[in-house]
């Protein structure tokens, strides 16, 4: 069983930064791809960016592409997500998944076996 946690959200002004991590305990959790979404208020859950267990795979969303670096610390069972530049519709839940096998499209929430419980950001313009 995998266990997530994140941590690291806040508020923050428009073009400011934060950083976001993802702790992960438990089973083979470093082979497996780690994953951060985010969900606005009355949406469904968007796809931020992956990483594969060796970090030879990284995927964005558009939306975030050149402003956001998913990373990961192998030693320790991390994930990061750094957000540089941060605008108004960044704001949301944001969510740490994993899965051991991505075989699916990498935005698609319904494939990922584990779940954290979520950290809030809330950037002010």
């Amino acid at each position: 069983q995998v266990h997530l946690v994140e941590s690291g959200g806040g508020s923050v002004q428009t073009g400011g930064s934060l950083k976001l991590s993802c702790a992960a305990f438990g089973g083979a959790v470093s082979q497996h791809y780690m994953t951060w979404f985010r969900q606005r208020p009355g949406e469904g859950r968007e796809g931020v960016a992956a990483i594969s267990s060796h970090g030879s795979y990284i995927e964005y969303t558009d939306a975030v592409k050149g402003r956001f670096t998913i990373s990961r610390d192998f030693t320790n069972n991390r994930a990061f997500l750094q957000m540089n530049n941060v605008r108004p519709e960044d704001t949301a839940m944001y969510y740490c998944a994993s899965v051991r096998r991505l075989g699916f499209e990498w935005w698609d929430s319904a494939g990922y076996n584990y779940w954290g419980q979520g950290t809030q950001v809330t950037v002010s313009s």
